[in-house]
């Protein structure tokens, strides 16, 4: 039984904060919170949620937006700002990796591909594998490109949408971390995303140039903060 509009009264701006939050609470621990303890599972698992709702909410902005070259750009620019904050705070060679922005940029990529209709199916196949290929050193890598594909191909069947997740992130995220150990128990979180997306109301909320922009800035710039709190002030 779907459910009603009535009990859906998450909007787009709650989900964000939510995501944010639990970024935050992900990125934080990796420094505070020693691994292989029970506070890690959690503390990780909770973290979890923010890949998959930012990922919907891309998907979510791509049927939305008055005008899909600047959302590509928008992404695109983010991605190029917060390479260096994310490599700086995880202690990575500029080479070694890059942020989940550049894997939603190339989701959003992926999707806006899936949606043409002047090119053929095998083409089509060709350039979103590609996009999987280009995220692999982004954090999530192709396991985003292939959620935001997904979530934008079943748009409106959130049955659909939220079955092609729990398989990708089964298949590639979860099955592979439990196979190194129970350390990795915290992967699961990724399905803790479902009953809050199950109450999205479809509303965006309240409108307003920070909320726009919050995300996008906040990003490099929480990992900015980090960096200088555990390299410089809590060193």
């Amino acid at each position: 039984m779907q459910m009603s509009i009535k009990t859906k009264f998450i909007n787009s701006n709650a989900l964000k904060l939510l995501a944010v939050i639990a970024m935050v609470v992900d990125h934080a621990s990796i420094w505070l919170v020693p691994d292989d303890t029970t506070l890690a599972i959690f503390a990780r698992g909770f973290g979890r949620l923010a890949a998959p709702i930012i990922g919907y909410m891309i998907a979510e902005g791509y049927f939305y937006t008055s005008n899909k070259q600047k959302y590509l750009k928008r992404l695109f620019i983010f991605a190029l700002i917060s390479h260096f904050p994310f490599v700086m705070y995880f202690g990575l060679e500029w080479w070694q990796g890059t942020s989940v922005i550049w894997g939603l940029f190339m989701g959003l990529v992926a999707l806006a591909i899936s949606q043409t209709t002047y090119i053929s199916r095998l083409i089509k196949v060709m350039i979103i594998a590609l996009c999987c290929l280009l995220a692999w050193t982004a954090d999530w890598n192709y396991i985003l490109v292939l959620w935001i594909l997904f979530f934008g191909i079943y748009k409106g069947q959130f049955k659909m949408q939220m079955i092609s997740f729990a398989f990708i992130g089964t298949v590639f995220y979860i099955l592979p971390g439990i196979s190194l150990g129970m350390d990795y128990a915290f992967r699961f979180g990724i399905l803790l995303a479902i009953p809050f997306l199950a109450l999205y109301n479809g509303e965006r909320g309240k409108s307003s140039a920070l909320i726009k922009w919050g995300f996008y800035v906040f990003y490099p710039a929480h990992l900015l903060v980090l960096y200088i709190l555990r390299y410089f002030i809590f060193a």
